[in-house]
């Protein structure tokens, strides 16, 4: 099966539309590893396009906020006002479609769907010291994971008669995207990236294309219409910081 793997849309539009244009005809199915709402302007239209188009998807931090499953109290100040504003404008089908997500690991064709980590749907796996545990309780299954909005992963790599976490990252060089060949004797955590927040210093939208069969994973990017996102931040009297992170991709 062929999959376009996305994760972390965060209500951006324009990013989403542009990454189904960029995967065109290169998948069969979509996953969604949560986020789909907070800090962007279109909470309703993007959860509308995940009802009517994802196979399968988990909820994220964001997702139980904006829905009222609960309190913003762990968010900074301007997390907390995108929440609210997004818990309001949300249309009560919306609401209920993201309180009834489920919540991650969950198995799909081999591989397990996490937001956060295997062990902690709110957990940020930025650090190989973090991920020994994953790899156990992952059961050499691949794991997709979101939430740090950064692309690339982690992996096992044998050094010696033990096996040591390491993380890597897509060759930023290769315009097209760079591949992955997962393999079951060492231990996978793959990031696609965000949508539609970018964290790692690059603001294109990041997205991910797998094929189960072959074991390959696409890291890639694509440009998106970033001056409306923003104006519609703005507009929508959301914080101004949240529009002008889009273009630094942090």
């Amino acid at each position: 099966m062929r999959y376009l793997v996305v994760s972390d849309i965060h209500a951006n539009w324009e990013a989403l539309q542009a990454v189904l244009e960029d995967a065109e005809g290169k998948y069969e199915t979509i996953v969604c590893l949560g986020d789909v709402v907070g800090y962007g302007a279109d909470p309703n239209p993007v959860t509308e396009w995940v009802r009517d188009n994802v196979a399968n998807v988990i909820r994220g931090n964001h997702d139980k906020v904006c829905c009222g499953l609960e309190d913003p109290v762990l968010f900074n100040p301007v997390a907390a006002k995108a929440a609210r504003w997004t818990l309001e404008q949300l249309t009560a089908e919306n609401r209920e479609f993201l309180r009834g997500l489920a919540k991650g690991p969950v198995e799909e064709d081999g591989f397990l769907m996490v937001h956060g980590s295997v062990l902690d749907e709110d957990e940020y796996l930025l650090d190989p010291r973090d991920t020994v545990l994953q790899f156990v309780n992952a059961k050499g299954k691949p794991v997709f994971f979101g939430h740090t909005h950064v692309q690339g992963g982690f992996l096992l790599w044998q050094a010696g008669e033990k096996s040591k976490p390491a993380a890597f990252e897509p060759d930023a060089s290769e315009p097209a995207g760079s591949e992955l060949r997962l393999r079951p004797e060492r231990g996978q955590l793959v990031n696609p990236g965000s949508v539609g927040q970018p964290r790692d210093l690059n603001p294109l939208a990041a997205y991910a294309l797998y094929n189960s069969k072959s074991g390959v994973v696409e890291f890639r990017r694509c440009a998106y219409d970033l001056a409306t996102a923003q104006k519609k931040i703005r507009d929508a009297g959301l914080p101004p910081a949240l529009a002008d992170r889009l273009a630094l991709g942090r």
